[in-house]
């Protein structure tokens, strides 16, 4: 996902979703009709460095799509804040657009309301076929074995995006390719009276984001494979402990980076405040905050071995945007020439351009942009060394209440608490009741 926020009621508020049948908004069956054939609404995620920027990159393309069909697609563009629980209400009540953006690590708890249109051979068939995406962007979108929930939209990855004049003054030469070089690069900057990498410590997502990977170089899942949840395990603990400790122990992330979760991290490097920061295509917001491309640098996200790869190797999670349909919609023939529409080639090139995200689509991505510096770490992080989060109905709670233990301990950091392993498995075993029982 792009911009995550956290969703801290977003447990609650699918427990009550995942019981509830999908309300038919678009038709007496609940199926979908296409009883108003000339008009779409259609939910975006706010991708863009605003709301603004979001609509001025997408309202011509939807022009276009209009004066090609007919069909007038009413633009929404919605917050991180607000996207999860507004897709949630909108299963159980029946009142949502026809199309609408998720972010990926959600496609398998939404697809657990029913409320989603499944893509089924028909409907893959209708815009163009399942070959036409990459691989590793079809593991986010549903349960492994059921039609999925959603297409890729927009694919991302993390990498290590660095300030290259804090680097300079620091005297760092290279950017750091293992956990132990960012620690020590993070000293140095510290040294020079600059924060040395920052977090968002209270975006429950990209606490999930960040630990899922952590956990994976420590041999963790945070569920069985039987799907249960395992957030104490020895590895999962070491996971957020190291996490948590840039902070509580090496001291390399500011206090204050407790209490972030809008983007404010971001907003520190492009104001030469922070020299490092992990985060998905990041590009788009630097130019919109100030920074020319030649004021950072990108290398792939730390590994203990500096050379990423699968299992212990992994360094980012598979980050992206997924299309769904309302399976009610009003237009479902007209929703699927917009998926269409937004999947093609041209399209593709267009909004993945603007957002510095790469397309999931595979002839797209042979575009010579997607080639530049600044997407070629990323593209070759999801082709090599990205794992997707664990495609499971209960993926949205483990996002909030793993996110919220992650917040929690980054608080105690910040006011000075001691962080131990014990501490941590504490806040873990918490979560994990939490759950809800299988």
């Amino acid at each position: 996902m792009r911009r995550i926020r956290a969703a801290v009621t977003g447990a609650v508020t699918l427990s009550l979703a995942l019981t509830a049948a999908a309300c038919g908004g678009g038709s007496s069956t609940g199926g979908g009709s296409n009883d108003s054939p000339k008009t779409l609404t259609y939910w975006a995620s706010n991708q863009g460095a605003s709301i603004e920027v979001d609509k001025k990159v997408l309202q011509p393309e939807l022009d276009k799509f209009e004066q090609a069909t007919g069909i007038e697609v009413k633009l929404e563009v919605v917050p991180w804040s607000d996207l999860l629980n507004r897709i949630l209400t909108a299963t159980t009540s029946g009142q949502g657009p026809d199309v609408l953006n998720i972010g990926n690590t959600w496609s398998a708890s939404l697809q657990a309301t029913g409320a989603l249109l499944p893509w089924d051979e028909k409907n893959l068939d209708k815009i163009g076929g399942k070959d036409r995406f990459v691989e590793s962007a079809l593991g986010s979108t549903g349960v492994q074995g059921q039609d999925p929930a959603a297409v890729p939209l927009y694919s991302m990855a993390y990498a290590l995006y660095y300030n290259k004049k804090l680097f300079a003054q620091a005297g760092i030469e290279k950017p750091p390719a293992t956990w132990d070089e960012v620690i020590a690069a993070g000293k140095k900057l510290t040294a020079e009276g600059k924060n040395g990498i920052g977090v968002e410590g209270s975006n429950l997502s990209n606490n999930i984001h960040q630990v899922f990977v952590l956990g994976k170089q420590h041999g963790a899942d945070f569920f069985t494979p039987d799907g249960k949840p395992d957030f104490t395990s020895d590895g999962a603990v070491a996971a957020v402990k190291q996490y948590v400790d840039l902070m509580a122990k090496h001291k390399i992330v500011a206090p204050g980076n407790a209490e972030y979760a809008q983007n404010q991290s971001l907003s520190d490097f492009s104001n030469d405040k922070t020299g490092m920061v992990l985060w998905q295509t990041a590009s788009a917001t630097f130019k919109a905050q100030g920074m020319k491309d030649e004021d950072w640098g990108v290398a792939p996200a730390p590994v203990q071995s500096g050379q990423p790869g699968t299992g212990e190797a992994t360094n980012s999670m598979v980050a992206g945007i997924n299309l769904s349909v309302f399976k009610n919609t009003d237009n479902l023939d007209g929703a699927l020439e917009f998926v269409k529409f937004m999947t093609s080639d041209e399209e593709q090139k267009i909004l993945n351009k603007a957002y510095g995200s790469i397309p999931p689509v595979k002839s797209a991505q042979q575009d010579a942009a997607f080639a530049a510096p600044a997407v070629a770490v990323l593209r070759d992080t999801l082709a090599t060394s990205a794992a997707a989060l664990p495609q499971v109905p209960e993926e949205s709670q483990f996002e909030t209440v793993v996110g919220t233990a992650v917040k929690d301990l980054f608080a105690d950091a910040a006011a000075g608490r001691p962080v131990t392993t014990e501490s941590v498995r504490a806040k873990l075993e918490k979560a994990q009741q939490q759950m809800p029982k299988k």
